[in-house]
């Protein structure tokens, strides 16, 4: 690595300002606006790493005892901040060319809502989208069919407008983007009359979109470059649907678990009894144990929700309720009598709390 004091053309004993000198007439010299070949940027690099090292006490005390100090030339990332400093910024945004009309288009975000049916084995729907498509007149060239770009006469193509600025260093370049043409180095002097130069236009498209078993609201699908179309036809955006399972009136869920509650008459209830439910997915045979008591639960395996990545599925889970009569009449009150007679009256009395009816209710489903 080449030494920082030959580097700047000064002695080891040079004062802060020697070599602030120093820099500003090479910085004037090397500088890339003022000499653009490859040895003078090369070269106005050292300089301006030299003049970092140098110009810190700490740093060229380091450097002085034997340490490198700051950066090494290759890796050298101020020179946006220099040009700032000595030329009244600018350079940290020259464009080494004129920037492409086509970018990528948005992406968008909808809403899905879905049935809890449609969400034990999937579903397919057609999502109608009102999006940017491309203009199918000029085919995103932006210009009337026949007609094309044009150079920009102003920045002769380059997108740049060059001009002179006065500063500390005399007079140096600078650049910015051309006002004639905004940077792209072309002008479109006749623009497409259907999308108005914009290679794009408004339109409802349709999307086939296979929505997975599993999900479940507030998930987003990713739909890569179905979003709508960049400026002058260029790539497409991605399209997100975030999903809302809707409210179902018999079964609610539970992870991969469908939840659902079953009456059972009490005369059933102390028997016991099989029944039918219909499910999401076709008929499920229960059948109820004699004794058996509101808040247990009747496990189904398999009959839940398709786990979203993997295989199998999740249990219906079916909690029993035993349903009192109200209403009795004077034979089936007569019936009831005899039965307590039978049985022996016993008062109501509590439970414990984990083991009673209200600590059944709360852990239901969760078992």
């Amino acid at each position: 690595m080449a030494d920082h004091y030959e580097v700047l053309g000064v002695s080891r004993e040079a004062s802060t300002e020697d070599i602030k000198k120093a820099y500003r007439r090479l910085a004037r010299e090397l500088h890339p606006d003022v000499n653009p070949g490859a040895d003078a940027s090369e070269r106005f690099k050292l300089v301006t790493h030299a003049y970092d090292v140098l110009s810190d006490p700490r740093q060229r005390e380091q450097y002085d005892n034997g340490g490198r100090g700051g950066f090494d030339a290759g890796g050298f990332g101020g020179f946006g901040d220099i040009f700032e400093t000595f030329f009244g910024g600018g350079g940290g945004g020259r464009q080494s060319g004129p920037r492409s009309r086509r970018e990528r288009g948005q992406d968008a975000l909808l809403r899905l809502e879905v049935d809890l049916d449609d969400v034990v084995f999937g579903t397919h729907r057609d999502v109608e989208v009102d999006t940017a498509v491309l203009c199918e007149t000029c085919n995103g060239s932006c210009a009337q069919p026949g007609t094309s770009a044009v150079t920009c006469d102003i920045c002769r193509g380059t997108g740049q407008i060059q001009r002179t600025v006065r500063s500390l260093l005399g007079n140096v370049m600078t650049s910015s983007p051309c006002g004639t043409c905004r940077g792209y180095g072309t002008v479109i002097p006749n623009p497409c009359a259907t999308c108005q130069g914009q290679g794009r236009v408004r339109a409802r498209r349709t999307i086939p979109v296979d929505v997975p078993a599993g999900v479940e609201t507030g998930l987003r699908l990713q739909l890569p470059g179905q979003g709508e179309v960049g400026p002058a036809g260029g790539p497409n955006g991605d399209l997100y649907l975030e999903i809302k399972v809707r409210t179902h009136d018999t079964f609610s869920r539970n992870g991969d678990d469908l939840l659902a509650t079953l009456e059972v008459p009490m005369v059933d209830a102390i028997l016991g009894t099989t029944t039918s439910i219909h499910g999401l997915d076709g008929e499920v045979e229960l059948e109820v144990r004699p004794g058996v008591q509101s808040a247990d639960i009747l496990v189904v395996k398999g009959r839940g929700v398709t786990h979203l990545r993997g295989q199998g599925r999740g249990d219906l889970r079916v909690g029993v309720q035993v349903v009192t009569p109200t209403k009795l009449d004077r034979h089936e009150r007569e019936l009831i009598e005899k039965f307590a007679e039978r049985r022996g009256k016993s008062k109501p009395q509590l439970a414990q709390f984990h083991q009673g009816m209200f600590a059944k209710l709360r852990d239901r489903f969760m078992g």
